[in-house]
């Protein structure tokens, strides 16, 4: 009976959680992020020592082939990395010429550095075993690719950008926009750091799709209007509403560009800006207290628990209540849209999530050097993120309830998407969104 090689183990590991998930409270993205790093490594292990015997598992020797030893198992090997100890299978040979060393596990083990780098390489890109193996080689200084070889590999991840960020946009039939910033370091900021400034939408067939990531500064009015504005440039239709954090540059950009479409608070953060004014033994019950209110099951109900909320508080906690009561409407404007789109609709946790998983892939990379290093990195991580993300129901009839907003708030209907469009992608659509994320 033949032997299962143990990246092949991992890859079944990984299936069964793709398929079945946690049955602990752990958090699934952690694990499969190590299994990920711990599969590739045993991998490449694995093809060292293929290449070192010159034949596959199971595999003879030719007649005329040179004697190089026999696989003899594995020995347990360890390694500590950004995400925590690795423990990996070390492939053994017998009867070789000279003792057999794997050169990959020497520099893996004086190095941890360069795998943390090699993991963000590959959980930024998706990269295939032969793409992070020269990665790898690469970050650990060992010239066993030419210059000219990996600079063709680094700058793909910013040919993929550019191609991404001056795509057409018109033919994404955008129901739902969200807009949201995250920030890294760059060293020629001198300590500063650049806002990433970051659209992504739900569309009419019920896709999230990832619409646009590009530097802005210090995420002001002008770098928000100057993304908005391009984003409509290439055609991005009319949302029929934007979700965004309370950043006053934000909001004010989004009611220029985007006038006749709804505005929703993100309640998250709204929630947070409310309980970080009082003290930390009433947070509890300020949040519940509002959350009542902003989670509502309609706009008369959500008006009747506010008063009563600010009557209770707003002597004992009055800079809570105002922040409370700032930008009441833009709070509860999801209640006006379908009610099975409200959960997803009112807050920005979705990018939220896909910016801590990209925070933890950077995490390792203490600064940026340039603006384009910055982007592509972060670019490429929300790319690979976006691709895991799942859809949103869209029936007739929540696309009836849409079509009849649309026309009372006087903005026109996005691209229509045929039936069989929102079930069945087209060969060359598939290809094109498993590419950019969309």
């Amino acid at each position: 009976m033949k032997r299962i090689p143990p990246s092949e183990r991992i890859r079944q590991r990984i299936d069964e959680l793709l398929t079945d998930g946690l049955d602990t409270e752990e958090e699934i993205t952690s694990v499969l992020i190590e299994l990920g790093v711990k599969r590739l490594l045993q991998e490449m292990l694995e093809e060292e020592v293929k290449d070192y015997l010159g034949r596959d598992y199971y595999a003879r020797r030719e007649p005329d082939q040179e004697h190089r030893g026999y696989r003899n198992g594995y020995e347990p090997g360890r390694v500590r990395t950004g995400e925590g100890e690795i423990r990996l299978q070390i492939p053994q040979v017998r009867d070789a010429p000279e003792t057999y060393r794997s050169r990959l596990k020497e520099v893996i083990s004086g190095n941890s550095e360069a795998l943390e780098r090699l993991a963000v390489q590959m959980y930024a890109r998706g990269l295939s075993t032969r793409d992070i193996e020269d990665a790898f080689e690469q970050a650990t200084g060992e010239r066993m690719l030419s210059r000219t070889a990996v600079s063709e590999l680094t700058e793909r991840l910013w040919d993929d950008y550019l191609a991404f960020s001056e795509r057409e946009l018109s033919d994404f039939p955008v129901v739902y926009l969200f807009l949201d910033a995250v920030y890294e370091p760059l060293r020629r900021q001198g300590g500063g750091k650049e806002g990433v400034l970051c659209a992504w939408a739900i569309c009419s067939d019920g896709r999230k799709v990832l619409l646009h990531v590009a530097l802005g500064n210090k995420e002001s009015y002008h770098n928000w209007l100057d993304f908005l504005r391009d984003m409509v440039g290439r055609g991005l239709p009319i949302p029929l509403m934007v979700t965004t954090d309370g950043a006053p540059g934000l909001i004010r950009a989004v009611e220029e560009v985007f006038a006749e479409s709804l505005r929703q608070r993100c309640l998250v953060h709204k929630i947070r800006n409310v309980t970080d004014k009082v003290p930390r033994k009433s947070r509890e019950e300020i949040k519940a207290e509002v959350k009542a209110a902003y989670y509502a099951p309609n706009r008369e109900i959500a008006d009747m628990i506010a008063a009563e909320v600010l009557k209770k508080y707003k002597d004992s906690y009055p800079s809570a209540m105002k922040s409370f009561q700032e930008d009441w409407e833009a709070c509860i404007a999801y209640q006006r849209c379908p009610k099975i789109h409200h959960k997803r609709i009112r807050t920005t946790n979705l990018i939220e999530r896909s910016f801590l998983e990209q925070k933890r892939r950077t995490k390792v990379i203490p600064r940026f050097f340039t603006e384009k290093s910055c982007l592509k990195l972060v670019f490429t991580t929300l790319r690979q993120a976006s691709q895991r993300w799942n859809g949103v129901r869209m029936s007739e009839f929540e696309l009836q309830q849409i079509t009849l907003l649309r026309k009372e708030l006087g903005i026109p209907s996005a691209p229509s998407v045929p039936p069989e469009t929102r079930s069945k992608s087209s060969s060359s659509r598939r290809h094109f969104y498993r590419k950019f994320g969309t």
